[in-house]
């Protein structure tokens, strides 16, 4: 494989982690295959402070870096994109990149950044959940989805908040070399999970209310350690030392949410996940996921998603066919 300059656009304020995860994620898939050389640019060369203080050297500034030699462009994000959109020259700089680049991404509110320089006029994005709202808003012609964690519309890649650029990056990098490749570096990295880009920025666990005691802690936590089991509420029950009745009152008082409604939700997750990064069939999904049956699965869907299963696997499936060069 030839060596890929991969570029990534900081600016003073900038999130760190937008720019170190993804920047790891590179460097180590370079140093196993001598596929990429990453680079760090701002406005100037030089030392810029992140939002948390943490300074970082630029080795380049939008001056003496050749825009057209960028095979993928990486754009943090952070509290300073507002002002940085302002910067007639780095937005410039970002646009005649583009132009020739491969692939054009950005990491959180980094997209404020490629929609002022009109990259994402027509296209179908993400941020961070926080600033969705106002990407809308402020650039009515982008078509904003404020729930995966990475999305892709053609050569133009966006993911959300600080940790999902390391999903983005490895998303990239399987791209190019491979699952295989992809795997390594995540496991170098010890994520525990690479998350496909169509999972939502918040988990069942994320989006309802923790536990508050240990019964019912051990009962979300059994949910999670088989994420495709039935889960009946006598099973629950039992892991929690509780009787079905009290169970069911325990649960949903602390969480927010009925026990079979909470089960239903981590069957869609863990079929997401089966859907976009396999080839199995969806008679074995649906199984394995703890639906049973295609019907209760494609139903289940239907209610949470708004598509079929098969839908949902064309529009999110992995990218796992492309061969390194």
């Amino acid at each position: 494989m030839r060596q890929r300059d991969v570029v990534f656009v900081i600016y003073e304020g900038f999130q760190a982690l937008d720019l170190v995860g993804p920047y790891e994620v590179f460097q180590h898939a370079g140093r196993r295959t001598g596929g990429y050389a990453a680079h760090v640019l701002a406005p100037r060369a030089g030392p810029v402070a992140s939002r948390s203080g943490l300074p970082v050297h630029a080795a380049h500034g939008i001056g003496d870096l050749d825009p057209s030699r960028v095979d993928t462009l990486v754009v943090a994000g952070g509290r300073g994109v507002d002002q940085a959109t302002q910067d007639t020259a780095l937005v410039g700089w970002i646009a005649e990149a583009a132009g020739t680049a491969r692939r054009v991404t950005s990491v959180c509110s980094g997209a404020f950044l490629l929609a002022a320089a009109g990259l994402l006029d027509g296209r179908r994005v993400t941020t961070h959940w926080s600033r969705a709202r106002q990407l809308a808003e402020e650039y009515p012609a982008v078509r904003v989805d404020a729930d995966p964690i990475f999305v892709r519309d053609g050569r133009v890649w966006t993911s959300a908040g600080v940790t999902a650029g390391m999903d983005l990056a490895l998303a990239l990098v399987e791209d190019d070399l491979g699952r295989d490749i992809a795997h390594e570096v995540a496991r170098q990295l010890v994520l525990f999970l690479r998350r496909p880009g169509s999972q939502s920025q918040f988990s069942v666990a994320l989006r309802t209310r923790p536990p508050s005691s240990d019964p019912i802690r051990a009962a979300v936590a059994a949910i999670h350690a088989r994420p495709g089991a039935r889960h009946g509420i006598a099973d629950l029950a039992r892991h929690a030392g509780l009787s079905p009745r009290h169970l069911q009152r325990r649960f949903t008082a602390e969480l927010g949410t009925p026990p079979a409604a909470y089960v239903e939700q981590v069957h869609v997750e863990a079929a997401q996940r089966a859907l976009s990064e396999s080839d199995d069939p969806l008679e074995t999904i649906a199984r394995r996921c703890g639906f049973g049956t295609v019907e209760t699965m494609r139903r289940t869907f239907h209610r949470h998603l708004g598509v079929a299963p098969s839908d949902y696997r064309d529009r999110f499936r992995s990218t796992t066919t492309h061969r390194p060069e």
